[in-house]
């Protein structure tokens, strides 16, 4: 999807979630409802989820079931990775169907840092990364952009503004790590090709920084004396990473593959692990999409197909479950006649909006229990 570095801030900030979240608790109704407005059969629908392991997702699970009258199927791998290979098996599970793809980022209200959520079931009730697959990926390339911020500085060499740039930044060739697109740097630079350095140093050369860099970022930045870390002027567009993984499954690697390009811009913006899951959720829908219209056991079904973004909200004390939000972002619509169509993230958000989140049909959770613990047991023989 991020095949082009001028269409992913773009593509990032297309995903809009301010006026556009929804609690579950009226979200999973409000699709129930809208799934029998487009003629979906009550009793017939196998709801599947491709939601991350982690213990927040519980609840949006219990709710799914509760709604839809069955326990949805798993489409999920760790990080909010659809299985596609599954969408045949699902489809054997049911007549209609619905699949719900979402990412996920923890939040702690009481900080408004996103990340982060308390794990109740732990000893000390502590905070710990969340979605922690995503902040795992993200540590070896924070480490690599945390190197450039400090080892790229800016100095006045004889009077000229200039950029000093580590050696290990400049190698080549590398197989992975932190590239530079010299040009937006360093004066006389061509895409990644380095001019003539004006000076060097024991451990990097000095460039004439460029007209365009100086415009960005302003004279005064530069010290008068000594140099100073490039910092937060280490922009997303000035820097791509090449990463080798080595896992043996290729699903293993999916995430870190749908993360690699927009990699820069996570990086760099305010809550990384809530633009990275933004990130994935875009990705993810795309590649699944395109898996579900070539799988021909989707042939004459009702399918309708969501991805967003699940935020957990830490749980107060007292509370067993997060206050989910979901933040929904485009639908894939098959009707069981051949049409089939795209919902982009507002109209979805406006058919959503003029469902009823009243749902008759749900089941009593505690009362089918209830009928099961109170049935005879029933005899397996071998």
């Amino acid at each position: 999807m991020f095949s082009h570095r001028a269409s992913i801030a773009s593509a990032l900030h297309s995903f809009r979630l301010d006026g556009r979240m929804m609690c579950y608790e009226k979200f999973v109704p409000k699709l129930y409802n809208w799934c029998l407005s487009l003629g979906f059969t009550p009793g017939k629908i196998m709801p599947s989820r491709a939601f991350c392991s982690d213990e927040s997702q519980g609840f949006p699970i219990i709710l799914l079931a509760k709604h839809f009258g069955a326990f949805p199927f798993n489409h999920g791998r760790v990080g909010g990775i659809v299985s596609v290979d599954r969408h045949s098996p699902h489809a054997d599970h049911g007549k209609d169907l619905v699949l719900l793809q979402a990412s996920h980022v923890g939040y702690d209200a009481e900080t408004g840092k996103f990340g982060v959520y308390r794990r109740l079931s732990a000893e000390d009730e502590h905070l710990s990364c969340s979605c922690g697959k995503v902040g795992r990926v993200l540590d070896w390339y924070m480490t690599e952009y945390s190197y450039a911020c400090e080892n790229i500085r800016l100095l006045r060499h004889e009077g000229q503004l200039a950029v000093l740039v580590d050696y290990q930044l400049i190698a080549s060739p590398r197989a992975q790590g932190l590239f530079l697109i010299f040009e937006n740097l360093a004066q006389g630079a061509v895409g990644e090709e380095l001019p003539p350095p004006l000076a060097t140093r024991s451990t990097g050369h000095i460039f004439a920084a460029s007209s365009d860099f100086i415009a960005r970022i302003g004279v005064d930045t530069w010290p008068l004396t000594g140099s100073t870390p490039i910092g937060e002027h280490l922009a997303a567009e000035d820097f791509y990473f090449r990463h080798k993984s080595g896992y043996l499954d290729p699903l293993q690697d999916q995430l870190e593959n749908n993360l690699l390009a927009p990699m820069p811009w996570i990086l760099t913006s305010k809550h990384p692990l809530l633009t990275a899951a933004c990130a994935n959720t875009l990705a993810e829908f795309d590649r699944t999409y395109r898996s579900l219209v070539q799988t021909s056991a989707m042939n004459g079904r009702n399918v309708v197909f969501i991805a967003g973004l699940n935020i957990d909200i830490s749980p107060s004390p007292g509370e067993q479950f997060p206050q989910t939000k979901f933040v929904p972002w485009a639908a894939y619509l098959q009707h069981a006649d051949g049409r089939r169509e795209i919902l982009e993230q507002d109209e979805l958000i406006e058919h959503l909006g003029h469902a009823d989140t009243a749902n008759p049909a749900q089941i009593d959770l505690e009362l089918a229990i209830a009928i099961m613990a109170a049935k005879p047991a029933t005899e397996v023989h071998l």
